[in-house]
């Protein structure tokens, strides 16, 4: 992984232009800790971070939408996850791209779990990361990564993060995990095509699946 970070890092500080990268993956795949290394080796001043969370439709309507699916010749009918592109607000991020691209300066979307910020066009470097940016025109961007794991890596690392930091039910959790694994399957993982660079992590290790450094 290491190594990844810094062919990117060195790709990134040997351009002279404007570049977005985006980092995407589902939840627990390590995006996040992906992107924030990527930053710690640029060095914070010049780089605009956007975590992409507040463009996810809210869990709260969601649960309203129920989905009908056929997976492994079985049919399947379960509320709407995070990992369907029709919980995420993809022409927003959309028009905050184009401003990046144009040069604008824009305030990022608050919520109650994370303050509004300038996005500054002074900034060369500018990283999207969040689940929304599979969804989004890869046009849109100069660089992108993907991560992914299994779901039995998955569901161990949820079950660190919201039984002990969210303090989400650890039975609910296993019973979600397997229709939330099966959408990300149906819905989300085939946008991986779309990336330049794909990895598949562990908690031991990681493989890269697809490792094309694109001139940016």
């Amino acid at each position: 992984m290491e190594k990844v970070l810094h062919k990117i890092a060195n790709l990134i500080n040997s351009n002279d232009g404007k570049i977005i990268i985006g980092i995407s993956g589902h939840g627990a795949s390590g995006k996040t800790t992906f992107a924030h290394n990527l930053i710690k080796l640029l060095g914070h001043e010049g780089v605009n971070y956007i975590n992409t969370d507040p463009y996810i439709i809210g869990s709260h309507l969601r649960k309203y939408t129920i989905l009908k699916y056929e997976y492994k010749n079985q049919y399947h009918q379960d509320k709407m996850t995070a990992c369907h592109p029709s919980a995420h607000n993809i022409y927003a991020l959309e028009r905050d791209l184009k401003m990046v691209r144009d040069a604008l300066d824009f305030y990022t979307i608050g919520t109650h779990y994370t303050e509004s910020k300038l996005i500054s066009s002074k900034n060369k470097v500018n990283i999207i990361e969040g689940m929304t940016v599979a969804f989004t025109d890869p046009n849109l961007y100069n660089l992108k990564v993907y991560l992914y794991t299994d779901g039995e890596t998955e569901l161990m690392r949820r079950g660190i993060r919201d039984v002990s930091e969210r303090g989400t039910d650890i039975n609910y959790l296993r019973k979600s995990h397997e229709e939330r694994r099966i959408q990300y399957d149906l819905f989300m993982h085939p946008y991986h095509r779309n990336f330049d660079i794909v990895l598949k992590n562990s908690n031991e290790n990681y493989i890269l699946e697809k490792g094309c450094l694109i001139n940016l």
